[in-house]
């Protein structure tokens, strides 16, 4: 980016231009002027096109504006004082060569040092073009280094648009889990349910074994006693070799 990438700036509380800074001449201050009227109070970006440049806006609330309004109670003459909100405007013009991303941040850098500098204070209160000799070096200042890091803040800000996306998909990927949440519930009790019962059939099915071979081992023993009318010998056998080995 060249030296004459940025052309114009200014700093408005409402309609009114607190500072501005330019190395050029020509109709652009005018033209953002009558752009600054248009502007619609919320907070947002806008980019005008006109002539080959790009006139570049932020926007946000934060101005108190305070005012002294008379009226008349019971007889009095009473002095109110009434106070109201008014949009902060930021404004570059720039070359249509730079990127809409490079103008807003240079915006974003603007905003942050004004609010540091001013907020809550003389930026409610400076009249027209007051902060002139004070601000219009520091927006300079921030144009060169916009100017000079240009390729830098370009990659960074494409990782901070990548880094917006996947969370834009994680927090779409938890809506519809949350939207099958009753779904997910049924399937977790069904689940529960079957090992349930798996566990009651393995119960039972250990209970069966055990009995059966105790019917077996009973069928065994009166079997043996029928044929040689003793007690059986595995038995016997079994209790000795027990025996031996302790």
């Amino acid at each position: 980016m060249s030296q004459e990438s940025f052309i114009y700036s200014f700093v408005a509380r409402g309609t009114m231009v607190l500072a501005e800074y330019t190395e050029f001449t020509g109709n652009f201050p005018a033209i953002a002027a009558q752009c600054l009227q248009k502007l619609p109070s919320s907070n947002n970006k806008f980019t005008y096109n006109c002539d080959h440049h790009t006139f570049n806006f932020l926007v946000e609330d934060g101005y108190v504006v305070l005012a002294w309004d008379h009226g008349v109670c019971s007889s009095q003459r009473l002095r109110v004082q009434k106070k109201w909100m008014v949009s902060g405007a930021y404004c570059v013009v720039a070359k249509d060569s730079v990127s809409k991303q490079i103008s807003i941040a240079f915006l974003e850098r603007v905003k942050a040092d004004f609010k540091k500098r001013y907020g809550g204070g003389k930026a409610d209160t400076a009249i027209a073009k007051s902060l002139n000799k004070e601000f219009g070096p520091i927006m300079k200042e921030h144009m060169k280094y916009i100017i000079d890091h240009a390729e830098e803040i370009e990659k960074l800000l494409k990782v901070k648009a990548q880094v917006s996306e996947v969370k834009s998909i994680m927090l779409e990927n938890i809506d519809k889990a949350i939207d099958r949440g009753e779904n997910l519930t049924v399937l977790s009790d069904k689940t529960e349910t079957l090992r349930a019962q798996a566990q009651d059939f393995r119960k039972q099915g250990t209970q069966v074994r055990r009995k059966m071979w105790e019917e077996v081992e009973v069928a065994m023993k009166v079997s043996e006693q029928r044929e040689f009318g003793f007690p059986s010998v595995r038995g016997s056998l079994i209790h000795v070799v027990g025996t031996s080995v302790r």
